[in-house]
């Protein structure tokens, strides 16, 4: 297997590698709206918000989401109900959470300024080293490298870095080698140009070598092994789990909605009653009632199935039949149990799944 040495760093032109970098970057960088300018709290946000998200999903969440909570102030002080409505859609839920968390912390200890020192920045919640790093060097000019995915995989090939990638502690090799590459003079651009260089040029499958404007210092590019790298062992093999799902309203059109508990996957979220396959049982619909008169107390009909839904997370994928279905007995609500009227259900943030559950009721009562 081969390594990294310093014969890698030590090899390449670093002013020249800075210089076409940055002068690619001047040129073609991407119009997107955190660019504007280099306000701390919007680079956080949008580093969040792209955290395993496409920048192309992101684009239209960040300008609501900076709408609704144009300063720290703004999203340390709403309710988090409304926070992760204005998040709905966008996935792993946990990000919106730890970011109000640790905004709260800055309004509250920093006097609402995002620190500028790595100790002070690490130290909040959901704020990692690649977070950490961005916000430092694109915000406020600070020479910190800022390694995620792209840059792993751009770096890998240039310096000929046969580490694999899935392996955190291969993270401190990139570290490294970025703190010997980057610009003191323009880190944010710099940062900013590896990130982008790895979006748009030298992406995971085919990468566009002959557009490179850093290629004459790829090692991989004049030894041919650009497709080989980076080295990136494979994840553990998805969990398939078989779920119920059903849209119940009682007699007054009210549909019933359950939150879901506040640690765990999708967490706070609200969603429709659901429960998972028991093959023991003689049908899903019988299962169904037995769960939910346990569950919630209430006693319910279950009528035709309105479709089926397939959710893929990133451990496992959720295989759902969605029914709908009447309440026929009285619902004592609770904080986490509530009967909602369509118009009132509008305000609940919903997973994805569960927004395609509602989509398919509607569809069936048209």
């Amino acid at each position: 297997m081969k390594e990294i040495s310093k014969n890698n760093i030590d090899s390449i032109d670093i002013k020249g590698f800075q210089d076409d970098l940055l002068c690619w970057f001047q040129a073609e960088q991407r119009d997107l709206p955190w660019r504007k300018d280099q306000d701390p709290y919007k680079v956080w946000v949008s580093e969040i918000m792209l955290q395993q998200t496409r920048v192309d999903t992101v684009i239209p969440y960040f300008h609501r989401f900076i709408e609704q909570f144009p300063t720290i102030k703004d999203l340390s002080e709403a309710k988090e109900e409304k926070v992760l409505k204005a998040w709905e859609g966008l996935g792993y839920y946990s990000r919106a959470r730890n970011l109000q968390a640790a905004v709260r912390e800055v309004h509250e200890k920093y006097g609402g300024k995002v620190p500028d020192t790595p100790k002070e920045i690490s130290s909040l919640k959901g704020v990692g080293p690649y977070t950490a790093g961005a916000i430092l060097s694109i915000a406020y000019g600070i020479p910190e490298p800022a390694v995620d995915g792209n840059v792993m995989r751009v770096l890998s090939r240039i310096l000929s870095i046969w580490d694999d990638i899935a392996k955190p502690s291969t993270r401190k090799v990139f570290e490294a080698a970025v703190r010997k590459l980057i610009s003191h003079e323009n880190p944010s651009h710099f940062n900013q140009a590896l990130m982008e260089l790895g979006a748009l040029i030298c992406t995971p499958t085919s990468p566009s070598c002959l557009l490179c404007p850093v290629r004459e210092h790829c090692t991989a590019f004049h030894e041919g092994t650009q497709l080989e790298l980076p080295i990136k062992t494979k994840t553990k093999k998805q969990r398939n789990v078989q779920l119920a799902a059903a849209v119940l309203a009682d007699n007054q059109g009210r549909i019933l909605i359950h939150k879901r508990p506040e640690k765990g996957l999708l967490a706070n979220l609200w969603e429709f009653p659901m429960v998972e396959i028991n093959l023991a049982y003689v049908s899903e619909k019988e299962q169904m009632k037995d769960a939910f008169h346990t569950e919630y107390g209430a006693k319910i009909e279950i009528d035709e199935m309105t479709g089926q839904i397939e959710h893929v997370f990133s451990h496992l994928t959720w295989n759902i039949n969605v029914y709908k279905g009447k309440i026929i007995s009285v619902v004592k609500e609770e904080a986490d149990l509530k009967l909602v009227t369509l118009e009132e259900i509008k305000e609940f943030p919903f997973p994805v799944s569960h927004q395609k559950m509602f989509k398919q009721f509607l569809d069936s009562k048209v």
